[in-house]
């Protein structure tokens, strides 16, 4: 019902607006550019995330919980102030690493991070890190230590480790990871409007411009699109978890 109700009101503004007859082409720009920003931002939440999760594994020391409490930091930060918060940061690094290709090839690069979106893709990565890291950690936790033993005592490394044994089994949990991950960055407004590239708009910033004139039955299209978008992943993935046969590797 949750699902139902506003998918259908939503569909009926977009029939009773003539929204499909008066169709905007850049909507589909904006939703390729939405999807590349958040399918780039997964990637790295997850590579981050299982980083922190397995180097906490390892470590096996009081100090690995400050990791993790450190890496969900951004969930519990309000976008606006996140995004606020790196702007600063992301701007000085800029300025140094246009300096750098001043001095390198006498042309400087402009805003490399802000400008090419990039920053905005860290953005999302930390703000969604404590998503990867909690199912990872959680998925890490239900595999015996003895597993990494036995392949260190044989002189396996810890790339080899992860590769081998941690991801095949863990790999329903981190597409779980990566479904919300990616879902969450669809629908993130705040780091979206401070960060993202000039003009570049993504799905959620183009609905928001919609609702700050009082007629946000317009973006009906595009905020059907944020569902639909976002609805393909869930279900190619919920069946890709079905599938799945997690003790399948360790038999």
């Amino acid at each position: 019902l949750g699902f139902a109700v506003p998918f259908g009101f939503l569909l009926r503004e977009v029939f009773a607006r003539g929204l499909l007859v008066g169709f905007d082409p850049d909507l589909v720009r904006h939703a390729g550019t939405t999807v590349l920003l958040a399918g780039s931002a997964t990637v790295l939440t997850l590579v981050l995330g299982f980083g922190v999760a397995f180097a906490a594994r390892l470590v096996r020391r009081p100090g690995a919980g400050l990791l993790l409490g450190t890496a969900g930091l951004g969930y519990a930060v309000p976008g606006t102030v996140l995004a606020l918060g790196l702007l600063g940061p992301l701007i000085a690094v800029d300025t140094a690493l246009g300096e750098v290709m001043r001095a390198v090839t006498g042309h400087g690069v402009g805003l490399l991070l802000v400008g090419s979106g990039m920053g905005l893709i860290i953005a999302y990565a930390i703000r969604f890190l404590a998503i990867a890291t909690g199912f990872a950690q959680a998925a890490l936790a239900r595999l015996p230590t003895d597993l990494d033993d036995a392949a260190f005592s044989l002189g396996a490394r810890p790339g080899r480790v992860v590769a081998a044994v941690h991801l095949p089994l863990t790999r329903p949990a981190l597409l779980g990871a990566a479904l919300l991950v990616f879902v969450d960055s669809l629908k993130e407004l705040p780091a979206t409007l401070l960060l993202r590239p000039l003009n570049v708009e993504t799905l959620s910033t183009y609905v928001y411009q919609f609702a700050t004139r009082g007629s946000f039955e317009e973006g009906a299209l595009a905020a059907l699109l944020i569902v639909l978008v976002g609805l393909l992943p869930v279900i190619r993935m919920v069946r890709r978890i079905d599938d799945l046969d997690p003790a399948a590797p360790v038999a």
